[in-house]
């Protein structure tokens, strides 16, 4: 036991461990791998995003897709366009085009280049009326109209109101469906008018005035009921009987049509319009088109709603809110359950773009980009390839030309005299022979002809009627017409039984 532990212990004492260390880990990475990593960081991050910027370098390939890049002042950005994706606008798509740009912003993994995949298209800019929009929008702007210490707030429960809109559009029967859902006590002061077209601004602006003129005579008929109206301006029965018939002031007008296009809703940004509703001495609501739409009538009012709906459940606030509680606890659930369907929405859309980054449509629209990157430097390897040949074509028409043809000529003619007196004779000989093989033929031919056998005293006996050759006396009947030829001539006969 004593020699066992001794030898222990003289191992330990030469038991230096580990003179160097070991070396430190370090991960490396391949190329691929790295440019993987890129691309999945730039996805997760980045993802879907709006670009705006200048078209360059636009390349439609015969396979549907376009490439091109977006550029500013600063920097540049390649832009990709499959086509199997569904954008419009793919005509826009122009060199020195400004535009503004959805897609997926990606690595192009083969050549280690960010890229975004383009999914939607737009111009940017205004147009003309934009820009007429914007001019007269800043000069009523200078002149106060849009001040915000000159609007008006609306009378919480209006007994009577103006409304100024198109007869047949929309917007009255959505404006009067929420009324009566929500108010149906409330008055309306209805002043029929165009919402578009020539003449249309002059018209809700005659409306306003119109309105105004009737609040007013309606003030004077409250302090002096017993005096006679001054009807000024009465332009038609409608408007007689708005001037005559008022019993209480308006609360408030309403000015309101549906959605459309810039030109639908140009009238509303009219001078004259805007200045009518600045000159109203009742409060204005100004409800045209849709939520995204602005026009200059929506700055100069007093209160602008987004939808004509949306203008009538403004003007029925307060009446409708003081509803029981039950009816508010309907809207609260109602927006709560908005709510929870946005959140699922967003959430929807969240998995709808994960699956659409691991659709195997991803990977195809990869493959088809690396095609034709291939196919482009084939083109390339042809041309070059060609303009080779052209080289040493040239270069041995030079040679050529330096050489001297003249004993190379001598020889081509003599070769050429020679093959002509060969084929001649060939000729010669093909034609002999050609002659005596028609001779063998003709005489063979002559052997077996009909004719021949009629020089002998035989006759063909055929139908007159349908030349039908009789070969059987059983073949013909009683009054039949035949016809019989002979070495020379024909004989027609009957037969009689």
């Amino acid at each position: 036991m004593h020699l066992k532990s001794m030898s222990r212990q003289t191992k330990s004492q030469w038991d230096f461990g580990e003179l160097f260390p070991a070396e430190t880990a370090r991960r490396v990475l391949t190329v691929s791998e790295l440019t993987t990593q890129v691309k999945r960081l730039l996805e997760k991050e980045v993802g879907l995003v709006w670009v705006t910027g200048e078209v360059t370098n636009l390349r439609a390939q015969s396979s549907g897709h376009m490439y091109f890049t977006l550029k500013d002042a600063n920097a540049q950005l390649n832009c990709v366009l499959f086509r199997g994706e569904a954008v419009a606008n793919r005509e826009v798509l122009q060199d020195g085009q400004k535009l503004v740009v959805q897609g997926d912003l990606t690595v192009y993994e083969p050549r280690g280049q960010y890229q975004l995949l383009v999914r939607a298209v737009e111009l940017q800019g205004v147009g003309a009326l934009q820009l007429a929009f914007e001019r007269l929008k800043r000069k009523l702007q200078a002149e106060g109209l849009f001040a915000p210490e000159r609007k008006r707030p609306l009378p919480r429960y209006p007994q009577r109101i103006g409304l100024v809109t198109s007869p047949t559009g929309a917007a009255i029967r959505d404006v009067l469906h929420v009324i009566q859902r929500r108010n149906p006590s409330l008055e309306i002061i209805f002043v029929p008018c165009r919402m578009q077209g020539d003449g249309a601004a002059e018209e809700i602006a005659e409306a306003t005035r119109l309105l105004n003129e009737f609040n007013a005579r309606s003030s004077r008929r409250k302090e002096a009921p017993t005096s006679e109206p001054d009807v000024r301006r009465p332009t038609s029965e409608i408007d007689q009987s708005l001037l005559t018939s008022a019993a209480t002031r308006l609360d408030l007008i309403l000015i309101t049509r549906g959605g459309g296009s810039l030109e639908d809703l140009w009238a509303f940004n009219e001078e004259a319009v805007a200045r009518a509703i600045f000159e109203s001495a009742v409060p204005v609501v100004s409800a045209v088109g849709h939520e995204i739409d602005f026009t200059i009538s929506d700055f100069v009012a007093d209160v602008r709603a987004a939808t004509p709906s949306a203008a009538a459940e403004i003007i029925t606030e307060g009446v409708f809110a003081s509803r029981q509680f039950v009816a508010e606890a309907t809207g609260w659930m109602a927006q709560r359950l908005r709510q929870w369907l946005e959140r699922e929405r967003e959430y929807l859309e969240q998995l709808i773009q994960r699956l659409a980054r691991a659709h195997p449509r991803r990977r195809l629209n990869e493959k088809l980009q690396r095609l034709d990157d291939v196919q482009s430097s084939l083109l390339r390897d042809v041309k070059y390839r060609w303009r080779e040949c052209q080289a040493v074509w040239r270069n041995a028409q030079q040679r050529l030309l330096r050489m001297r043809p003249g004993h190379t000529w001598v020889c081509y003619r003599q070769n050429l005299l020679e093959l002509d007196h060969r084929l001649g004779e060939q000729l010669r000989h093909g034609l002999k022979n050609a002659r005596s093989r028609f001779d063998t033929l003709e005489a063979r031919l002559r052997l077996l002809s009909p004719t021949n056998v009629l020089e002998r005293g035989y006759a063909i006996t055929t139908d007159a009627a349908t030349g039908k050759v009789i070969r059987d006396a059983a073949e013909v009947k009683a009054g039949q017409r035949l016809k019989t030829r002979l070495k020379k001539g024909e004989i027609r006969s009957v037969v009689e039984g």
